[in-house]
């Protein structure tokens, strides 16, 4: 793929050494990220803006609006920031890599301090439908023009689908942001599959997040047309194995390329897979097509996101 209709990445929290849920980038620094993503064939990205006290986030918002402001690269690179939280599920293995203590349930005041932030910025939300009351933020968001996502939740399928009918359009990386050990049937990753038709679904397609096998079972289950692939990357991405950060956290990058809090092995926190990466796992691990990889990579973010 190449910049003019190259990857476009939902879900980056960092890259090339720069976390963007941290307050210590500068803007010569995000600069050459921006240079590296599209050497390394990336149209856009949405950087993302990860829970935190609502304070930190505006800021984090307001320091990529000043970024854009005065780069045209990063104006270019950067179409949108993702916000993934602070209204997410806090119960164990449901929040992630996210502060519990930093979740709230979902208000419209918290939502208009960001969206002021943000400047028009602000295209893409993930929120947990069941801290949503009445799916309000969810119809605020999505009568603004917002992309709403579900994701880090356990909603029940009343829930999904009052959320979709408020106007809930996506499903953020299935298969993660929920505890290890499941119930065998009723649980969110087949509650979501069931309504694939109405979502749209993102996955991390580094082998860790999600293992082959599993993967491939859940994007044939949703269908080419429908599924998203994202890296989740945080600032190790580009670089590889080492010690990194994720906000206010270390994080550790081992040769899977996968991002874990130190001393919780068994808790994943980001990866730093590239979407060149990704497109290689979906060729060689899964059999897609060029064609297949192009939509999942390309192709259906901008369907999503209007501007097919």
């Amino acid at each position: 793929m190449n910049p003019e209709n190259g990857y476009i990445d939902l879900q980056v929290n960092g890259y090339a050494g720069l976390d963007f849920n941290r307050d210590d980038w500068n803007f010569d620094q995000l600069h050459e990220v921006c240079a590296s993503l599209r050497e390394h064939g990336v149209e856009s990205i949405f950087a993302t803006v990860i829970s935190a006290p609502i304070d930190r986030m505006v800021g984090r918002l307001k320091r990529i609006v000043s970024a854009r402001e005065g780069d045209s690269l990063v104006r270019d690179v950067i179409a949108g920031v993702h916000l993934e939280g602070p209204f997410l599920n806090a119960g164990h293995g449901y929040i992630g890599a996210h502060r519990p203590e930093w979740t709230t349930e979902a208000d419209q005041d918290s939502v208009g301090l960001l969206l002021d932030a943000g400047q028009g910025l602000v295209r893409l939300w993930t929120l947990s439908p069941e801290r949503d009351s009445a799916f309000a933020v969810t119809r605020q968001l999505a009568d603004q023009g917002v992309v709403v996502s579900a994701g880090h939740c356990d909603s029940s399928l009343d829930q999904l689908r009052g959320a979709i009918d408020a106007g809930l359009s996506l499903f953020t990386h299935l298969g993660n942001g929920c505890p290890a050990l499941l119930p065998r049937h009723d649980n969110i990753i087949q509650r979501v599959l069931s309504l694939s038709d109405r979502l749209y679904i993102s996955f991390i397609a580094d082998g860790v997040h999600v293992p082959y096998p599993a993967l491939g079972n859940y994007m044939q289950c949703v269908g080419m047309d429908r599924a998203i692939v994202i890296t989740d990357a945080i600032s190790a991405a580009g670089l590889g194995p080492g010690r990194y950060t994720l906000g206010e956290r270390a994080v550790v990058v081992g040769n899977d390329f996968a991002g874990r809090y130190p001393g919780e092995d068994d808790h994943l926190a980001g990866s730093a897979i590239t979407m060149k990466q990704s497109e290689a796992n979906l060729k060689e691990s899964l059999g897609l097509s060029e064609q297949d990889c192009q939509k999942v990579l390309s192709g259906n973010p901008r369907d999503l996101l209007g501007r097919g």
